[in-house]
């Protein structure tokens, strides 16, 4: 049986890299995000092999959108959610908040959401997203951001508990990179410890062959998180960031 996945934003960054690798893979891809042009230039590398389309996670019909594209490929395995944005808002600027709470937490429930009913109809399959390390903790100077990024990691562990209560056989793969060189981060300001996102994509398809549940990519920051956990409130309050 061909492999068959679809990956939502797959335009750019961390998303475009695992649809390369999987392409090289022999994988058939369904690759969707809001611009079509980066879609076509994937599609290019294997006409027989990729659909494309525009799906815009915060808007209403993205779901159906999405069984659309499903239909066309005449069924998935793996629906990878790549799809996101992030902020630094240290002023609290209500647009930027409520545009990353629309992309991060409805958007993500809307398209996760309908993936998991599509599996659950099946009875088996494989749904994986990019979260973050961000959702450790909450960030001051991205607040919106690491609270969708916490919602993100609870509502996959919720709807993988709610699988296996329901005897569905739906894997279920929590991606957790930390900073990463792509065009979110683009900016003044220095990240440490920048990842590069080839070497991301290569970690992330590895997690998925291997079904990992819950990956942190980097054993940097799978010590800087595990420290973090450790540090009380009332000490994290006072910390700059």
């Amino acid at each position: 049986m061909n492999k068959k996945a679809i990956i939502v934003g797959a335009s750019s960054g961390i998303g475009r890299e695992v649809a390369l690798l999987l392409l090289a893979e022999g994988w058939h891809l369904g690759l969707a995000a809001r611009r079509m042009e980066p879609l076509l230039e994937l599609k290019a590398l294997a006409p027989e092999r990729v659909e494309v389309m525009t799906i815009d996670v915060t808007q209403p019909d993205a779901g159906d959108l999405l069984l659309t594209l499903i239909q066309r490929m005449d069924g998935i395995q793996l629906y990878f959610h790549a799809s996101g944005i992030g902020h630094q808002n240290r002023m609290l600027e209500a647009d930027i908040e409520l545009r990353t709470m629309d992309t991060n937490a409805v958007g993500f429930t809307r398209m996760i959401g309908t993936a998991y009913r599509y599996f659950a109809e099946r009875g088996e399959g494989h749904i994986a997203a990019i979260t973050s390390i961000a959702g450790t903790k909450g960030l001051g100077p991205a607040p919106a951001y690491s609270a969708t990024k916490a919602m993100q990691a609870t509502y996959l562990q919720a709807l993988e508990q709610q699988a296996h209560q329901r005897g569905l056989h739906i894997r279920f793969t929590d991606i957790r990179p930390g900073f990463v060189d792509t065009a979110l981060l683009r900016g003044d300001f220095r990240y440490p410890m920048l990842m590069q996102p080839q070497a991301v994509a290569r970690d992330i398809v590895h997690s998925l062959h291997h079904h990992h549940h819950i990956r942190i990519i980097d054993f940097r920051y799978r010590l800087l998180t595990f420290f973090w956990r450790l540090i009380p409130n009332w000490i994290w309050r006072r910390m700059k960031i």
